[in-house]
């Protein structure tokens, strides 16, 4: 056995198209991802200064230093230009500003689209004709405490405690990464299509030789799967590793269980593809078609494409969530984010576990005292 799983691991090394899809192509998919989502999220969900113009029709000192206070600091609210009324026109039109404040006796807002940053300002001045009264007094009477008051002002009353459910990133594009993760386990299924098809006499040349040495077939088939799975899981390792410590993508700080997950999708991976391999009455490029269908298919509805596609079929179709393997190794990914505890991450586990098994003895049930008319 041991003779056959160093001479299986051999030549599948040398395998050039084998190394390229399950190690090159992965990290050059995962960096196109990274350079494709890397500052969505930000964007998305970060805060920036939000860039106004104020002219000044008639003076309005107090309100000047209100704007001056709400536009220091790192943590501003507002970029504030201060110039005409042309100027400020040819600014809104050309998108360099969000709204125009106009100071003349009362505070004005003149906008030309309707966002969030434009009902940010007009809550703002809503709020400060509330509170001018206040302000003004505290200009008399204590200019000092100026900067406390607007920050009181400016500071929401809230009267419910917001408590993080989890300390995982909320990072929505990271489930991209996992669901790669799940395709390139999956991937494996070329690998276990091989050690199915090299042990075949009537598939492949290297099963004719195979099937006519001493070897016992349990001890070849052992070998070859040991050494395909080895390999297979120094793939995703290579995978795992780019992801983390080069593109820095933040999977937790779970590290050995992340590990693991990509290890268990590799298992499985491999085992679906000895059972594809076995298939009676089917061309070899045929089942080698259908390892690659089954791959891209379960990583469809694993997220990989459609981010949104889990979460309809948990409501419409659960089952294939549950049974789907590409899904159940991404859930992995986000139990160990998400969970403090193991409950749901071995019952995924598990899953996978019994699938990988199940695949593999359906595997040597169809191969299992297979006889050649002529070799």
């Amino acid at each position: 056995m041991l003779h056959e799983l160093k001479y299986s691991f051999l030549s599948t090394v040398r395998e050039k198209s084998a190394v390229f899809w399950l190690m090159l192509f992965p990290l050059l998919l995962s960096t196109m991802f990274y350079f494709a989502f890397s500052n969505l999220f930000a964007s998305m969900n970060g805060f920036s200064q939000i860039p106004v113009a104020v002219v000044e029709v008639q003076k309005n000192e107090i309100f000047g230093k209100v704007m001056d206070t709400l536009s220091e600091g790192e943590d501003a609210m507002f970029k504030t230009t201060y110039t005409d009324g042309e100027n400020a026109m040819k600014l809104l039109e050309e998108g360099e500003i969000d709204g125009i404040i106009y100071t003349d006796g009362t505070l004005s807002l003149k906008v030309k689209t309707n966002g969030l940053s434009q009902s940010i300002i007009e809550s703002f001045l809503t709020q400060y004709n509330t509170q001018e009264a206040v302000i003004k007094e505290t200009v008399q009477n204590n200019p000092q405490k100026l900067e406390a008051v607007i920050a009181a002002f400016s500071k929401e009353i809230d009267a419910v405690e917001t408590k993080p459910l989890t300390n995982g990133t909320m990072d929505i594009f990271v489930g991209f990464f996992h669901a790669l993760i799940g395709m390139v386990a999956l991937m494996g299924s070329t690998l276990g299509f091989n050690v199915s098809a090299n042990n075949q006499a009537n598939l492949s040349q290297m099963g004719v030789r195979k099937a006519v040495s001493p070897t016992s077939k349990l001890k070849r088939v052992i070998g070859s799967m040991l050494s395909t799975f080895i390999i297979h899981c120094v793939c995703v390792a290579v995978t795992i590793t780019y992801m983390l410590l080069v593109l820095r993508i933040d999977m937790g700080d779970k590290i050995p269980m992340i590990y693991l997950s990509g290890f268990i999708g590799a298992l499985t991976g491999v085992s679906i593809g000895y059972f594809i391999g076995a298939l009676p009455r089917i061309s070899l490029n045929g089942k080698l078609g259908i390892c690659i269908g089954f791959t891209l298919v379960t990583s469809f509805f694993s997220g990989l494409y459609v981010a949104d596609i889990k979460g309809i079929l948990s409501v419409y179709a659960p089952i294939v969530n549950e049974i789907n393997p590409a899904t159940l190794i991404t859930d992995l990914f986000y139990c160990l984010m998400l969970y403090d505890d193991y409950t749901r991450y071995m019952q995924k586990f598990i899953t996978l576990l019994i699938i990988s098994v199940i695949f593999t003895l359906a595997g040597v049930l169809l191969t299992r005292r297979k006889k050649y008319a002529s070799l």
